[in-house]
């Protein structure tokens, strides 16, 4: 094992999961346990629940839990090593670290100084003569150096291994270079930079971390933006450029916009709320980051088709979320010769100033309505046939809006739109609405007639071939969680003896843990299952289960493994007449059945 399991014990007693998990998560006490929104996807409703007795999280919604150690590496995107060591930190506990684990985690370190060497490097080449190239780049977009400073802003030469010579020199190896995206191979095995003669921006995290770099071409040339791949320090799923500084905003809200540049001069004008992805869609988590530190987002993409295909996937993400959506749409803009062309944020600054973008920013649309003015814009709506497509469009989106009210008034606006009577429109929303529910209802009976799939876990592979003697296997984990005093005087199973091997594997791990005199509990056992294990197992634990009259039923459960596993390890020469009472036990109600049910 990396750690010795009473120091995981210990820093586990130590990093209560209410305290932990309330420093990103606004909890709400209802009955034993705490609830909240869920950090890993998003919801109007908390479903995510906080048990302090079990030291688990578990959300109903999505199904994610685990212990403390778990809901670390879950939301600061951290592997088990780099989660205890966040922990013990946070604890003021010193980690006892083995050779391999030291190593692992030296190296870890060793990639973010690279990192931060690295962003050094590139904004001191934009102090020097060598740099001049960058700094009119940045003069002509008009970047104050306050600005560049603020952001780190660096150059990379018009050379092909500045960086590296450079970095070696300070004592990085070449793997090290690579590793970190820094530096690529050619064909004959020889190292260049990565990022040559290009406007650098350092990515940096929440945390102040370097994690990556993006680079912008001085000129015409492809590719136009060129960012790091993803490293054991990067994920460009679960980073968005800028909010180090946007975090510190006093505006309420936060603006996602596309590029880097866009966020620079979005900053450098006052907006200093202003963040975009790298190279990628918005995702679910980088939602999750968000929601730390606002509730009400602005999409502020280009207004070309990319843009718009862009903002209609990031409104399928937050859709029935808990944040409060805007949609700013930027106008196109007529050149000197009188041609209409698409204009980002930087653009917009640029031509109209900080005051009309502000006033766009007041004046930015709610989802739905920018939802409902695109699909206007796909019909001729002096055509007849073109109002009743609209009509039945836009009647799918407003039958989808949750509050009747909301509902109501965009009913009326579709009506005005299409130039019918707002009674014809409120029919066919209404008519889309029932469509929906009946929709709905019949998914919801296809779940209720087949009770088996409700059972089964939410991975393939996890899936069970024994669902009765599964069942009983998850009833045997329960009891012995939550009263270890249960706990017979020898194992009355072997691990072999359960159908589901995950749940074998569960029950081995908890014997171990009260065999060496620790408490028997998942919250400390993150390193020995996958996430998604730990999610199955946890709500496992989240189910009822009666202690009254543990000991018969924890025999009864018992005594159902042993049965399945006889018919199953046997090769079906189990006793006919045991079989026979087995199954008259069950009709009965006294076998079978799942306690405190």
């Amino acid at each position: 094992m990396p750690f010795p399991q009473s120091f995981l014990d210990e820093l586990v007693a130590r990093s209560d999961i209410v305290d932990v998990v309330g420093s990103y998560v606004q909890l709400t006490r209802k009955g034993a346990n705490l609830f909240g929104l869920c950090p890993f996807h998003s919801e109007k409703t908390g479903s995510f629940s906080v048990s302090p007795d079990k030291q688990i999280y578990y959300c109903f919604g999505c199904k994610r839990g685990g212990g403390v150690i778990n809901f670390i590496m879950e939301e600061e995107n951290l592997s088990f090593p780099d989660a205890v060591r966040f922990l013990a930190k946070r604890a003021g506990m010193e980690v006892p670290e083995e050779d391999g684990d030291r190593e692992a985690g030296r190296r870890r370190q060793r990639l973010l100084d690279l990192n931060r060497d690295a962003a050094r490097f590139y904004y001191q080449m934009l102090q020097q003569p060598e740099g001049r190239a960058v700094q009119e780049y940045l003069d002509r977009r008009k970047i104050r150096r306050a600005t560049a400073v603020n952001f780190g802003l660096g150059a990379s030469l018009d050379a092909w291994d500045a960086l590296i010579l450079a970095m070696t020199k300070k004592g990085y190896t070449k793997s090290e270079l690579l590793e970190a995206g820094l530096a690529v191979q050619n064909r004959n095995g020889g190292l260049y930079d990565k990022f040559r003669n290009r406007l650098i921006f350092p990515v940096i995290d929440v945390r102040g971390d370097v994690v990556a770099f993006g680079g912008r071409v001085l000129d015409k040339s492809e590719p136009k933006y060129m960012n790091s791949q993803e490293t054991p320090v990067y994920s460009k799923r679960r980073v968005l450029y800028g909010l180090n500084l946007a975090k510190k905003s006093k505006r309420s809200n936060i603006i996602l916009c596309e590029g880097n540049i866009d966020v620079v001069t979005l900053h450098q004008a006052g907006f200093d709320n202003a963040v975009a992805s790298m190279g990628t869609a918005l995702t679910v988590e980088q939602t999750r980051l968000l929601s730390r530190f606002t509730k009400e987002l602005v999409l502020c993409y280009d207004n070309d088709n990319a843009g718009k295909i862009a903002t209609e996937r990031a409104l399928e993400i937050l859709n029935n979320s808990e944040f409060s959506v805007k949609v700013l749409q930027l106008p196109r803009r007529r050149t000197e010769e009188g041609e209409l062309v698409k204009q980002d944020a930087d653009d917009f600054i640029k031509f109209q100033g900080k005051d009309a973008f502000e006033a766009l920013l007041n004046g930015s649309e709610n989802g739905i309505e920018f939802r409902m003015a695109q699909a206007a814009g796909k019909y001729d709506l002096s055509s007849d046939e073109a109002r009743v497509a609209y009509c039945e469009e836009v009647s799918g989106l407003l039958a989808a809006l949750a509050n009747p009210v909301e509902r109501e008034i965009y009913t009326t606006r579709a009506a005005e739109t299409a130039k019918i009577t707002p009674e014809a429109m409120r029919l066919e929303v209404q008519r889309a609405f029932k469509r929906r529910l009946s929709r709905e209802k019949r998914q919801e009976l296809r779940r209720d007639l087949n009770p088996a799939a409700q059972l089964q876990p939410k991975e393939r592979e996890l899936r069970y071939d024994n669902i009765r003697s599964a069942r009983a296997e998850e009833g045997i984990l329960r009891l012995l969680i939550r009263d270890e005093s249960l706990f017979p005087e020898e194992p009355p199973l072997r691990e072999e003896q359960f159908s589901s091997p995950l749940l074998g594997r569960a029950f081995t791990v908890l014997w171990q843990a009260k065999a060496a005199g620790r408490v028997p509990s998942l919250a400390a056992q993150a390193e020995f299952f996958s996430q998604e294990e730990m999610n199955h197992l946890t709500g496992v634990c989240q189910q009822p289960e009666s202690l009254r009259n543990g000991r018969q039923a924890l025999a009864d459960y018992i005594r159902i493994v042993q049965t399945e596993a006889e018919k199953r390890l046997g090769g079906g020469t189990a006793d006919p007449l045991l079989a026979a009472t087995e199954k008259y036990k069950d009709k009965k109600g006294t076998g079978g059945k799942q306690h405190g049910k």
